[in-house]
């Protein structure tokens, strides 16, 4: 591994340079919608020097330190265990988990939620990021690349000890507010308003824009879907649809996760992935495809997700968001 360019990435992250999936990396497959793109013109940033807060804490902080992603902003303390160092303010090059995961683990759309995911699993991941099995030259690669062993132990424990809960509300609609992606990856709706066609794609905003760019841990998300992928996708989650494996037979039967399958080659626990972003979840589908996701584990999903449509990612995607957690 080339440390010097782990290192680089990870200080031109905390400098705040805008940082994108390459295409060259991730195949020419692979759609824009799933992997957000910096918006060329966007709106102008807040102002970062006035004390903000967010509903129910009495704390406060500016803008500048809401963004610094190596010391994350706790707005509520008193709801969590303790966090571990390298959640709360990183270390070194390696930036702090909850800046993008949140200290709720539930994360946005652009990062993942950890909550309640078993601990093994996330440290699995993380090697799988330190060893380029897994890839995201946007953030995690050179996160994982720079990672200790005892960080990520600790990291993936306090995360698996938290409860997820409802964060997705899952909308079927044609049409969607137009958007902009911003510096950090994350998409918002326009301040002019109006509507654009949906298409075939997953649109996901905050239902409250402003406590979203405050990182507030309370404030969650709308998923815009096409009509009637909720219900395909349950059909093709519990059946497969006759192309593809069940997803309940590994992820339970409320894709909640399960304990080692050894019978079918699974020794660890799988993980859940109802009330995940319906985005995150259509992205990974398309990096097993692509190959981006490899290793042991992701060596089940890859034949699976294999034979499925742009449509189907799609409806699985979909349905599973809108399943509770």
């Amino acid at each position: 591994m080339n440390h010097n360019r782990v290192t680089g990435w990870a200080v031109a992250l905390a400098a705040g340079v805008v940082l994108q999936w390459p295409a060259s990396t991730l195949g020419a497959s692979r759609p824009d919608w799933a992997y957000p793109q910096v918006s060329p013109a966007r709106p102008a940033p807040v102002r970062a020097d006035r004390p903000e807060s967010v509903p129910g804490s009495r704390l406060h902080f500016t803008q500048a330190q809401i963004d610094d992603l190596s010391n994350t902003v706790d707005w509520f303390p008193e709801r969590h265990p303790a966090i571990p160092a390298v959640v709360l303010h990183g270390r070194g090059p390696v930036l702090a988990c909850a800046a993008c995961h949140l200290t709720s683990g539930m994360g946005h759309p652009e990062s993942a939620r950890l909550a309640g995911l078993p601990a093994q699993y996330i440290e699995r991941q993380l090697r799988e990021f330190k060893d380029g099995d897994r890839r995201d030259n946007a953030r995690m690669s050179a996160i994982g690349g720079a990672l200790a062993p005892t960080d990520a132990h600790a990291a993936a424990e306090w995360f698996a000890e938290l409860r997820p809960h409802p964060w997705f509300r899952v909308v079927e609609t044609r049409r969607v507010p137009r958007s902009y992606v911003d510096r950090g990856r994350m998409r918002l709706p326009l301040p002019g308003g109006g509507s654009e066609p949906l298409g075939a794609r997953i649109v996901e905003l905050p239902q409250d824009a402003t406590r979203t760019l405050r990182r507030d841990p309370n404030s969650g998300f709308i998923t815009y879907v096409p009509p009637g992928s909720v219900a395909r996708g349950r059909i093709l989650a519990s059946t497969g649809g006759g192309k593809t494996v069940a997803c309940t037979s590994c992820h339970g039967a409320d894709l909640r996760g399960r304990s080692a399958i050894p019978n079918q080659g699974i020794h660890e626990s799988v993980p859940g992935i109802a009330g995940s972003s319906a985005l995150y979840l259509a992205r990974q589908l398309y990096s097993f495809q692509i190959g981006t996701r490899a290793g042991a584990m992701a060596a089940v999903m890859k034949p699976i997700a294999a034979t499925l449509s742009d449509e189907d990612l799609i409806d699985l995607a979909a349905y599973a968001a809108s399943l509770p957690p």
